[in-house]
C-alpha cells in the first residue's frame, strides 16, 4: 500500500513544475485524449517521470499527467489511467487521484469508454453515470485506512454529486446532446465479456460494462472530491448485435464520440 510519504513525495515533485494547482480534474478513458487538444496554456509532466506513480500500458492512454485551461478553467488532466488487469494493485490505481488531492483537488469528471448493456443503447451514445457497481476483486480502500483522506467507512449512497449531474443534463439539452444516463459495472478485464456475463451484468442493474472508473469513483468519494462520470457507449448491447468486438473497435468509436464528449464537458466546466 502506497504511504502518505510516498503520496506527497509525488505531490511535492509535481508542484515543483507548476505555477499554480488547479482544482479541477478530468481523467480520460480509452481514446478519449482528443480533449487534450482543446486545452490552453498547457504544460505535461510524463508519468514515468513522477515518483511512486505507474505507468500506462493501455493503446489510447498516453500516460501523461497535464495542466491547463479549459473553457478558461484551470484543470489537471490525467491523459491515461491504470487498471488492474495491467497487474498493478487498486491502490496503485487510484495513487493519482491521492497525489492530486494533496494538491488541492476539489472536483474532478472520469470518463471512460464502455459497453453497452442496456438494449435501448447504441455505438456511439454518451451515458452519464449515475451510479456504479464494483465487481472487483478487491477494493482501493483496503488496508489501513489513510485518516488524512477520509474515514474508515465512506458514505457511498451518492457517489456522484447531484447538482453537478443536473448541470451536465441541462447542458445537454442545450446542445442537443442525446445524454443517456444508467448504471456503469466495473470488471476487472482484460478479456471482454462472455454473453453470459453481459446477460448477468444486465440482470444486476448495469446498462454499461466496463474495466475501469469504479475504484477511482471509491477513492474519491473517500477524499471527498465531488465526481461526475461519463461513459461513451462503444457498442450496442448482445444480444441486439451478434459480432465480435476488439479493443481497437473501441478506441475506434471513442475517439468518433470523444469530440461530442469534450464539447459537453468543456460546458459544464
Amino acid at each position: 500500500m502506497k504511504s502518505i510519504f510516498q503520496i506527497n513525495e509525488a505531490a511535492k515533485f509535481v508542484s515543483n513544475r507548476i505555477s499554480s494547482a488547479p482544482r479541477t480534474g478530468v481523467i480520460l478513458g480509452s481514446g478519449l485524449g482528443g480533449l487534450v487538444s482543446a486545452l490552453k496554456e498547457s504544460m505535461s509532466i510524463r508519468y514515468a517521470d513522477i515518483p511512486h506513480f505507474p505507468v500506462s500500458t493501455v493503446v489510447g492512454h498516453r500516460g501523461e499527467l497535464i495542466v491547463g485551461e479549459l473553457n478558461r478553467v484551470p484543470v489537471w488532466v490525467l491523459n491515461g489511467r491504470f487498471h488492474y488487469y495491467e497487474g498493478y494493485d487498486l491502490d496503485d490505481v487510484v495513487f493519482p487521484l491521492r497525489v492530486l488531492r494533496a494538491l488541492g483537488l476539489e472536483r474532478i469528471i472520469i470518463t471512460n469508454a464502455a459497453g453497452g448493456l442496456n438494449p435501448s443503447f447504441e455505438a456511439g451514445d454518451i451515458m452519464l453515470i449515475e451510479d456504479i457497481i464494483s465487481l472487483m476483486p478487491a477494493n482501493p480502500l483496503r488496508g489501513k485506512n489513510l485518516d488524512e483522506f477520509g474515514p474508515r467507512f465512506p458514505d457511498m449512497s451518492e457517489p456522484f454529486c447531484s447538482t453537478w449531474m443536473k448541470q451536465a443534463i441541462g447542458e445537454a439539452e442545450n446542445q442537443n446532446i442525446n445524454l443517456r444516463k444508467g448504471t456503469y459495472v466495473g470488471l476487472t478485464g482484460p478479456k471482454l465479456e462472455t454473453k453470459a456475463e453481459i446477460n448477468y451484468c444486465r440482470l444486476i442493474g448495469g446498462d454499461a460494462v466496463g474495466m475501469s472508473t469504479v475504484s477511482e469513483v471509491i477513492a474519491a468519494n473517500h477524499m471527498g472530491i465531488k465526481v461526475l462520470g461519463f461513459s461513451v457507449i462503444t457498442n450496442e448491447s448482445i444480444p441486439k448485435v451478434k459480432k465480435e468486438f476488439t479493443h481497437e473497435e473501441v478506441v475506434d468509436v471513442a475517439n468518433k464520440a470523444g469530440a461530442t464528449l469534450a464539447k459537453l464537458i468543456k460546458r459544464v466546466l
